[in-house]
């Protein structure tokens, strides 16, 4: 029987539009204690060749909100950047990244686990509470 006082974190990052994980996307993971407190930056990681973030800071006692903020930009434009290269002559030159981060920011309680996968694609997200 577990009898953390805290709440543990992880998540992964599918890229719908292709179907694959989205690796090397950079992951800051924010807490604080109460509705009103101010935010504590904690740490951050990125995905593996999986989508996901196995090294995410541990959540300090007493945190009662989490925030996750993906860097999803640069992942968009290095993938634009190889599909330009693999084939020069399909050249997008108006793509845009709509949604440059994504933050998500969901309550927890101690002792449980929150598995937040994020569902990606150029023009929309999803998130969910997974296990």
């Amino acid at each position: 029987m577990s009898t953390s006082t805290t709440a543990s974190v992880s998540t992964h990052i599918l890229d719908t539009s292709i179907g694959r994980p989205a690796e090397a996307v950079a992951v800051e993971l924010s807490a604080r204690s109460g509705r009103d407190a101010d935010w504590r930056t904690l740490g951050g990681s990125a995905t593996d060749a999986d989508g996901r973030c196995k090294d995410l800071p541990a959540l300090p006692e007493g945190t009662t909100h989490v925030r996750l903020d993906f860097a999803v930009e640069p992942y968009f434009e290095k993938k634009q950047a190889d599909a330009q290269q693999d084939a020069p002559a399909n050249r997008d030159s108006g793509a845009a990244v709509f949604f440059p981060e994504v933050a998500i920011t969901f309550a927890v309680k101690p002792g449980e686990h929150y598995h937040v996968p994020l569902l990606l694609n150029p023009f929309g997200y999803s998130v969910y509470r997974g296990s």
